[in-house]
């Protein structure tokens, strides 16, 4: 029984992403947010102050109408009865004194000393209005304590800016809902961009006006993009049967030389130069070839990991190869759900890098779990990026080949969904790793 198919979970890891997008703090739900709620806080703020500074104001002014009728009368009704008559109230205090007697108790000389008028007076500890005026040759002083007033006064600043943070809260969210709904057919049209294409275009009936403007330029993107790539894999067709004809020819006539038995010792070796060097121009040319396709598999089946291998190492050394220096770490029964041709090119580009680079000494090959790893013990990568041995056209330490190997290794992997990594091995040489994902295991055979 063979495990499930390697194709990669990338509609899954899509919708992944976009999951961290809603939430990242670059995201355009939360920039809206934000800029709305920042300009609804300021609008609050800019309000709050302007009612805070318009009671104040007015509560000056009740206050002070308030002294002034209270110090009326009192005044007239003490001259009436002849008794100073105080205000009811528990914050008001008055007093009456001649000048030059004695102060009563409770009021301090720089209270009596005011002038005729209203004050405001914090000396003593309190916020204190006084009202001082002069009737009948005796002064009087109308003391009212606003500390209980301050203290009310401050509870209800205190509630409009909890009351504030609430509504600051609230509008975030609300915005936010807003926002994400306003912005939902975007994450629609990115999630259709990044999966799989069937073909069918991005515009559709409904979409709004902006964002159907957004499809048809998809659209017309990917329009002009399928008409370049079929115009490059036409060329690269073209180029690559035009080279392989003259290329067989060249091959043809060497090999035909070789077979003359009067030809030199030299001549000979120039023979199998040319035979050679036709032959690494024949594979750089396919290599080019697969690179600029889009090399999707095209019948993916269980393929036997262990045979596959043993495969791709008898096509190096030919079909009677001994394996001696190759060690196989393989469960006879695993296998891979992959594309046998483009898989078979994998592995020989891999062993064959091994072997360039391995310094003579014995491969190995292993399978664990879903990795499958190429060893060698050559010098490895050195002091370089051990990644960068995938980048196109580049060749480790001035071995031969045309420096395409790894990086069609590289290409292949991403189009069947598999990961491929480099990295130096700690006991010396390199490691080159595939993993398969899901679509590697052990089966019964």
């Amino acid at each position: 029984m063979s495990m499930a198919s390697a194709t990669s979970s990338s509609a899954a890891e899509g919708g992944a992403r976009h999951g961290w997008r809603r939430w990242l703090p670059g995201g355009m739900r939360v920039r809206i947010a934000v800029s709305v709620t920042a300009m609804l806080v300021v609008l609050i703020v800019a309000q709050s102050l302007a009612l805070v500074r318009l009671n104040e104001e007015m509560e000056e002014e009740f206050i002070d109408g308030t002294l002034d009728e209270q110090l009326h009368y009192s005044i007239e009704h003490s001259r009436r009865l002849g008794t100073l008559i105080g205000p009811q109230t528990p914050n008001m205090t008055l007093y009456r004194f001649a000048p030059g007697e004695a102060l009563p108790p409770g009021l301090s000389p720089a209270l009596a000393a005011l002038a005729i008028g209203n004050h405001e007076d914090n000396s003593s500890g309190h916020e204190l209005h006084v009202a001082v005026r002069e009737a009948d040759g005796q002064r009087y002083v109308l003391v009212y304590d606003e500390s209980e007033h301050r203290a009310r006064e401050t509870a209800v600043v205190t509630t409009v800016v909890i009351g504030g943070l609430v509504l600051t809260a609230l509008s975030f969210l609300l915005v936010y809902a807003i926002a994400a709904r306003l912005t939902r057919g975007l994450e629609t049209l990115a999630e259709r961009v990044e999966g799989e294409r069937d073909g069918t275009p991005f515009a559709r009936p409904g979409l709004d006006a902006e964002l159907l403007a957004v499809a048809r330029a998809l659209d017309r993107a990917e329009a002009r993009q399928a008409t370049v790539l079929a115009r490059e894999r036409d060329f690269n067709a073209n180029l690559s049967h035009e080279l392989r004809t003259p290329l067989a020819g060249i091959r043809s006539d060497a090999e035909m030389l070789l077979t003359d038995a009067a030809l030199s010792a030299k001549a000979r070796r120039r023979a199998e130069r040319i035979i050679a060097t036709t032959d690494r121009t024949t594979t750089l040319a396919h290599s080019l070839l697969l690179l600029a396709r889009e090399a999707r598999p095209q019948a993916v089946e269980p393929v036997n990991l262990g045979a596959a291998v043993r495969d791709a190492w008898a096509r190096l050394h030919g079909a009677g190869a001994q394996v001696d220096a190759l060690a196989i770490d393989i469960d006879p029964t695993a296998e891979v759900a992959a594309d046998p041709g483009l898989l078979a090119l994998v592995l020989q580009n891999l062993l064959e890098n091994a072997l360039r680079h391995g310094e003579g000494r014995a491969l190995e090959v292993a399978l664990e779990g879903r990795r499958l790893e190429v060893r060698d013990r050559g010098p490895g990568f050195g002091t370089e990026e051990p990644m960068r041995s995938f980048e196109r056209f580049r060749r480790g330490g001035g071995k031969p080949g045309h420096g395409l190997g790894l990086a069609l290794v590289q290409h292949i992997c991403t189009a069947c969904g598999w990961t491929v990594h480099a990295a130096n091995r700690p006991g010396g040489g390199a490691c080159l790793t595939i993993d398969f994902g899901a679509g590697a295991g052990s089966g019964s055979a």
